[in-house]
């Protein structure tokens, strides 16, 4: 879902980077109000765990690979402005030092996997955990479905940029992001409810850093 540079035009490149500094601008403001001592380490912590992960890759199919993206995990944990900043982290990152993503690209990666895939999981997240009354089940349900949400909408978000872009029809591009990333977001979901139960078991105290 990096994506490289050329494949994105102009417009797109400077309407995405000026997004993503704005968010990225209120994250800084919003985690600074709502984040205390004991939640500093944990974004570290955080940051360098999706970092390690996404170097990971897991077979999907055709001979296609995908990976672990973590910001459904960053923002149960965190609150969804704590995870812009996160992935933005992990994402200039990745772009400066390993060439994954370009640089004129890196305003629309981290819009796409920073910023929609944060809030997008967080809400749906939420969203399960009050239906499900606030349980073990609920968490767990809510943590899973939010992190294949937020897979799939990221991929939607760029097919749609590469398509605006006249890197590749919207038909084509819909199936091949959409397609394939509807099946690398059960990952993600597995992935994502496998390390919160471990947390639930392990660490549950963890959980109380917890932050809108």
């Amino acid at each position: 879902m990096h994506i490289p540079d050329g494949f994105i035009n102009a417009p797109v490149a400077v309407t995405t980077g000026a997004v993503a500094v704005a968010v990225v601008v209120v994250a800084v403001k919003m985690t600074n109000k709502k984040i205390g001592e004991k939640q500093v380490p944990m974004m570290g912590v955080l940051a360098a765990f999706i970092f390690a992960a996404q170097m990971l890759n897991f077979p999907v199919v055709g001979g296609t690979s995908g990976h672990f993206l973590g910001a459904a995990l960053a923002a149960i944990l965190l609150g969804p402005w704590s995870s812009v900043l996160i992935m933005s982290a992990v994402l200039v990152v990745q772009c400066l030092i390993f060439q994954d993503g370009g640089l004129l690209a890196l305003g629309a990666n981290i819009t796409n996997m920073g910023i929609v895939a944060s809030f997008s999981s967080y809400y749906v997240y939420k969203g399960i955990d009050v239906l499900l009354k606030h349980g073990k089940t609920g968490m767990l349900v809510g943590a899973g479905v939010g992190a294949w949400f937020s897979v799939v909408i990221a991929s939607l978000l760029c097919a749609a940029e590469l398509s605006m872009s006249g890197t590749s029809p919207w038909g084509i591009a819909l199936v091949a992001m959409g397609g394939i990333h509807v099946i690398i977001g059960i990952g993600e979901g597995l992935i994502t409810a496998a390390v919160l139960s471990l947390i639930m078991a392990t660490r549950a105290d963890l959980l109380k850093l917890q932050v809108a």
